[in-house]
């Protein structure tokens, strides 16, 4: 066996194939390509003289040996990792972190999450994307992205959760629609509601079924600041998460419509993979837990 001859990047790449399930989501999370990450393990077995993986047709799977290699590694390199933070600190930190967040938290919390993460860990580069909560949550298992920032419940067991706050909606109009609609044109009024996978869309069907209007001007879009716009621009009456409309509200051009079912408040989290022990995304993790999804920095 030619242990001199094994790298830490052999032994991270085979933790993470374990973690995420396969040589190219291993690849993905390491910025590097399948067959590098191919390469990696033929030459680990290669040098520990034993097999790592059982190929199965096209799946592959750890051998009995692969998953004791796993298990021995697994709190070495993450003591390695501490100990090199602990010289160097935060500061010197480097790598790439992947953040999926909703609508709601790119609009509230995560600017100034995001400035305060890059002063603490200027090294640390960041890739944000911004997606529904359904996708964020299926992007966060498959290890395309590293934490996420989501509408709830968020409840899987391979997942760590964390509240950061409930949303208000409200029920908005422009001045111009909400006095039509105040004299009794409701039932013409368009009406618009997030689409059917996000997580807010049940809510506002429950709101909607509730209220006075009809169902048939019914419109959806995947975009809550198109809403918005349309809104504005007298398109209608919408469902909105009250951050992201709080300067309309105050500028006045939405109002606030009254007499409508009252709408209960949309939970968020923060979450992150369970497997996941590297010191930086626990960091990041820890301090994004004590956000509050619905204070916006306005940057005065």
């Amino acid at each position: 066996m030619s242990i001199n001859r094994i790298a830490i990047y052999h032994l991270e790449t085979l933790l993470w194939i374990d973690r995420l399930g396969t040589f190219s989501a291993a690849a993905e999370r390491l910025n590097t390509t399948q067959p590098a990450v191919s390469a990696r393990m033929r030459e680990l077995e290669q040098r520990l003289g034993s097999s790592l993986f059982r190929r199965d047709g096209r799946g592959m799977s750890l051998t009995p040996a692969g998953r004791k290699l796993v298990r021995d590694c697994e709190p070495l390199l993450r003591d390695m990792e501490q100990a090199l933070l602990g010289s160097g600190g935060f500061a010197e930190a480097s790598g790439v972190v992947r953040i999926g967040a909703g609508e709601i938290a790119a609009a509230s919390c995560l600017p100034a999450f995001v400035a305060a993460m890059k002063a603490d860990m200027p090294h640390v580069g960041l890739e944000i994307e911004i997606d529904l909560t359904a996708n964020l949550i299926q992007q966060l298992l498959t290890g395309r992205t590293d934490m996420a920032f989501a509408a709830g419940p968020v409840a899987h067991p391979a997942l760590r959760t964390s509240p950061i706050g409930p949303v208000a909606l409200v029920w908005l109009a422009s001045p111009r629609v909400a006095s039509a609609f105040g004299d009794g044109g409701g039932a013409s009024v368009p009406i618009w509601s997030l689409a059917s996978h996000s997580p807010i869309h049940g809510r506002m069907r429950e709101a909607i079924a509730a209220s006075r209007v009809a169902q048939k001007s019914l419109n959806l879009c995947n975009n809550a600041r198109m809403m918005i716009d349309i809104a504005k621009a007298h398109g209608g009456v919408g469902i909105f998460p009250e951050p992201m409309v709080r300067a309309e509200m105050a500028r006045g051009a939405l109002v606030e419509l009254s007499g409508m079912p009252a709408l209960a408040p949309i939970e968020f989290h923060v979450a992150m993979r369970v497997v996941d022990t590297e010191p930086v995304l626990l960091r990041l993790f820890d301090e994004a837990s004590r956000l509050r999804v619905a204070q916006i920095d306005t940057g005065q």
